[in-house]
This record gives structure tokens, sequence and C-alpha cells, in this order.
């Protein structure tokens, strides 16, 4: 596991006309930054994940090779370790975090490429879901800085259908009269479980569950599989998991 840096931003005024104090962007890096500085994979996080979740697609012989490229993992706002509602400072904390979106996401991590290590051009964005909307934006704000975007199992727009998942992730969580519209001082147990049920649902492909796929992964059955989500998203902060969504 490589190690984690913070990348300072200060304030910044977000998509929305709204600022988000102190910000701080989290990043891993993997591999070495060639003289050129040329050999660059910038691969952002994806809904709920942070960069440990990236890791298993890096590696030696991998097409994400650190021994040939560098590779730069920044974490998503919102995700826990990047500015989020459970590690902001009050009165911007909690329920009071501003929308972040994609938009800002990216140019933020455009300020990091460009501000902390030099780098005028991309040999490839890369991600998975909210990490494949990510690369779109790359590829559409900066067409001439990225060589090649590679998206997987996303989107370049939340479709209307894609809209519908996402309100009833977020209807099952908000249930929860423990959520207290975000001001709640002990997790939302309840609506954490209904929302990994949920999500569960569709984060992965029918054939998942049609060829029994999850018994790969040690449970038991179908039932276990969705214990195993709630635990997953039990560990999660409710405010973080919608302010992702928000986005």
């Amino acid at each position: 596991m490589s190690d984690e840096h913070v990348f300072e931003l200060g304030d910044v005024v977000l998509q929305s006309g709204m600022t988000l104090r102190d910000a701080k962007l989290v990043y891993t890096t993997y591999g070495t930054l060639n003289r050129r500085r040329d050999n660059v994979i910038l691969f952002p996080t994806f809904y709920g994940g942070q960069h440990p979740q990236n890791e298993p697609m890096i590696g030696p012989g991998m097409a994400l090779d650190p021994a040939v490229y560098f590779i730069i993992v920044p974490n998503m706002f919102g995700n826990g370790l990047s500015s989020s509602p459970s590690n902001t400072p009050p009165p911007y904390d909690r329920a009071r975090f501003p929308p972040v979106t994609l938009y800002d996401n990216i140019m933020c991590q455009h300020r990091l490429v460009t501000e902390q290590f030099g780098v005028e051009r991309l040999a490839l964005v890369t991600g998975f879901s909210m990490g494949a909307q990510q690369t779109f934006h790359w590829g559409a704000l900066f067409p001439d800085m990225v060589e090649r975007i590679l998206p997987w199992c996303g989107s370049a727009r939340t479709s209307r259908h894609n809209f519908v998942f996402l309100e009833g992730v977020k209807a099952a969580l908000t249930a929860d009269d423990a959520w207290r519209g975000g001001w709640y001082d002990t997790p939302p147990t309840k609506g954490l479980r209904a929302l990994a049920r949920v999500y569960s649902g569709w984060v992965v492909s029918q054939a998942f569950y049609r060829e029994q796929t999850y018994l790969q992964l040690g449970t038991a059955s179908l039932e276990d599989f969705l214990v195993m989500q709630e635990g997953r998203r039990l560990n999660s902060d409710a405010n973080n998991l919608l302010a992702m969504l928000w986005s």
C-alpha cells in the first residue's frame, strides 16, 4: 500500500458558488515520475471507495504497471479522506458540507497534477463507475492535456434511470429516524443496512447473481453476501455517502 499525501487547496470556490473552506485532497502515488513527466496515469476513486480499493488494479505486469507509469490516485471529495462531511470542522461539517460536483473534483485534481508535480500531459485517465464519470470529465475539460481516457462501467452523464437508482439509495438511508437530517450523534445503522441492500441490487450485474459469483468471495449464500455488504456500509459515514451521491 502506498503512503497517503495531502494536497492543501486552501479555500475553494465551488461550481455552486459556495466555498469549501481549507479544502484538502488526499492522494497516493505508485511508481516513479520520469524526467519528461510524460508517464503519468490518473486513476480517480469511485463511489464509496478510497484509494486502497483501487490498488488491486495496480501492479507489476498489469496494465497499470508502476514499473512503467507514475500512477496518481486522488481520493474523491466526500469519501472520508479528502475533505468530507465527516472530517470538515464546524460550522461546515456534517449536513452543512457544501455540495461538491464532479467538475469541482476534476478542477482540484488538475491543480494537484500541475502544481504539485509540474505535469502538463497525462498519458491516461481511467476509472471505474463514478471514477469513469470523472474520466469523461477530464477528457472533456482538458482534451489537449489528456492523451487517452479509459472509462469503464460508467457513463459520461447520470441518466434519468440512474438518477432513480440513486434516489432509492438516498431514501433508504434517510428514512432511518436516527438520520436526524444529517445531525446524528450515533450512526443511522438501519438506514446504512437498507442502503447496502438497495445498492447491491444494481452495483453488480445480473450475471453476477445468476452465476452465483458471490460464492467466490467467501460467502456461503446470497443472504450471506448481502449481510457482508451491510457490514461494509456500516463502516461508512452516512453524510459522506450522501455527499458523494449528490456529486
